[in-house]
């Protein structure tokens, strides 16, 4: 059978109808940007989210430069990030002025490795810093990244653009961060039918400064008190994410049990398994393995491809290696962890409601895939 490494068509029996009528409305209505829908949207992600103030915004990347800017993130500030992360997250550093740093991640986990934070922190005194929530859980000592960079003065932003509907100590990963961000990319855990994006926090003043900047810095319809930009969710985005809310618990329990079931089931030896600490409680953005080696992930990936198995690589390569990262990376800190992660990470299919099948056909020939390699050697 062809398994694709992620299926969007893959809803519940009636979404599609409910959908189809809800743009309609829309359209006939000529109801395209701003209205109910937005509104609707940010009430319902502050509660996701146990957040005060839902900004929505054009896409993820300019969700990181709200953040940034309405945060006093300007022209030649340090900006720490790290080294595994999608490369919109330098990008949006780059693009508010600032000099990004990368940072060393733990191999356990994939995100920012605390040691090398700290080090970064002491060592370039940055005015803000970007942790990332990666693969659907978050960094391991989250909150000691919180309480240290309060204590040096460093204001920090989360990029949750893969953990929507993560949880960190009983609560949303999002609840207790100064300011956070989404994506909505229809790939994403909760997706639009097309680009969006969304700011959270729960302090006041930085969410009006948020908004006011989404909005063509205006402080009325021809007034503008600060020089902002047009990142707008669209109402049909916003109709889009906020249908699918209604369905999202049963979505993120069905990713959640293809997780547990890959952890079980992956007994390849060549596989090890990326998890997050106990801390977490996932979303099943995507399943994470590292191969022991470069030869034998292709090993598996031509497998893979012979049998019409998609899957991925996030990431392959490092965002201190990126070409474009030339000219504007100040420094890395930390060893190069996130390289040899580049060279290992196999990502297997993970989407709502796979089906046994599917999931047995994966796991046998990837367990039946050199299998003779000892780990380690």
């Amino acid at each position: 059978m062809t398994i694709p490494f992620i299926d969007l068509k893959r809803t519940e029996p009636d979404f599609m109808d409910r959908w189809i009528s809800i743009a309609t409305d829309i359209s006939k209505n000529y109801g395209f940007i701003g209205g109910t829908h937005v509104q609707s949207l940010e009430r319902n992600l502050t509660n996701w989210t146990q957040t005060t103030h839902a900004i929505s915004c054009a896409n993820g990347t300019d969700a990181l430069q709200l953040a940034l800017r309405a945060a006093g993130v300007k022209k030649n500030d340090a900006v720490l990030l790290p080294d595994a992360t999608f490369w919109a997250t330098f990008e949006a550093v780059v693009n508010v002025g600032a000099n990004p740093y990368t940072v060393a991640v733990s191999l356990n986990d994939g995100c920012m490795d605390f040691q090398a934070f700290e080090q970064a922190i002491n060592e370039v005194k940055p005015k803000a810093a970007i942790i990332v929530h990666l693969y659907g859980w978050g960094p391991a000592k989250l909150a000691d990244m919180r309480e240290l960079c309060k204590a040096k003065g460093v204001v920090l932003i989360e990029d949750g653009a893969q953990s929507f509907g993560t949880t960190y100590q009983g609560n949303s990963i999002y609840r207790d961060a100064m300011v956070a961000t989404t994506s909505f990319y229809p790939a994403k855990v909760l997706g639009a039918a097309g680009d969006g994006g969304a700011v959270f926090t729960s302090d006041a003043e930085l969410a009006a400064t948020i908004r006011q900047l989404s909005n063509h810095g205006r402080t009325s319809h021809y007034g503008h008190g600060l020089v902002g930009w047009n990142s707008r969710m669209d109402s049909l985005q916003a109709a889009y994410v906020n249908l699918s809310l209604e369905y999202f618990q049963q979505r993120l329990e069905s990713r959640q049990q293809t997780t547990a079931w890959y952890r079980k089931n992956l007994t390849n030896p060549n596989l090890i398994g990326v998890t997050p600490q106990a801390d977490y409680t996932e979303n099943g953005y995507c399943n994470v393995n590292l191969v022991v080696s470069n030869s034998i992930r292709t090993e598996i990936e031509t497998k893979l491809k012979a049998q019409s198995i998609g899957f991925g690589n996030i990431y392959p390569m490092a965002v201190s290696d990126q070409p474009g990262a030339v000219g504007f990376l100040e420094k890395h800190i930390g060893g190069k962890t996130a390289t040899d992660m580049s060279l290992r990470v196999l990502n297997l299919p993970l989407f709502p409601y796979m089906k046994a099948e599917e999931l047995q056909e994966i796991a046998d020939l990837v367990n039946t895939t050199a299998i003779s390699t000892v780990v380690g050697s």
